[in-house]
């Protein structure tokens, strides 16, 4: 059983920020893997299979900072180990339309990770991170995140939305170390050899 959970603040106003790729490529996954996601009181949750693998995937209908109460039940309610839990998120030091992922480590100055770490006890969970790069001229990064991405950027995004759900795919079909080593890129000139 893997647990994938898609972090972003509840509400339309919300719905098209930097703050919520996490959602936004969770709620992709869901489309592609068929999993109704269905409000509960902590998330809104699906279940899908691939392969082998039962997935449930979960938006957690708290607000980001608040994210470590409703996963850390997910995980005890569905008694997921935490080397199944993968958490999607936005992240700053990665230029937007670039994914990495991560299999353990601490918050890296994000909030909702924080809050998971905090409230599991540990930082060892999978992290998928999608990046919305860094704002520009002074602007707050807390601004920046509760921006929407801008036009220019949108096909970028879009294409990271498409590979994190690869990854997704990947982590819980072949596993931590393939996924790394496929879809951690330097760079999009990487891409092209």
């Amino acid at each position: 059983m893997y647990l994938i959970i898609g972090l972003g603040n509840p509400g339309k106003r919300y719905g098209p920020t930097r703050h919520n790729i996490g959602w936004k490529v969770v709620e992709e996954a869901a489309s592609q893997w068929s999993a109704k996601l269905v409000p509960s009181l902590a998330a809104r949750v699906g279940e899908a299979w691939l392969g082998e693998e039962a997935v449930t995937l979960a938006l957690p209908r708290t607000w980001m900072n608040l994210a470590g109460g409703v996963v850390q039940e997910l995980v005890g309610k569905l008694g997921v180990n935490l080397n199944h839990l993968i958490v999607v998120h936005d992240d700053l030091d990665l230029e937007a339309g670039l994914i990495r992922v991560k299999r353990r480590g601490g918050s890296g100055g994000h909030n909702g990770i924080r809050s998971i770490v905090t409230a599991l006890g540990t930082g060892e969970f999978i992290r998928l991170k999608v990046g919305v790069g860094r704002p520009l001229g002074g602007q707050e990064a807390a601004d920046y995140v509760l921006s929407p991405f801008l036009p220019s950027e949108t096909s970028d995004i879009e294409a990271a939305v498409t590979q994190a759900v690869d990854a997704a795919e990947c982590l819980v079909t072949q596993g931590p170390v393939v996924a790394m080593n496929r879809f951690n890129k330097r760079n999009k000139e990487v891409d092209e050899l």
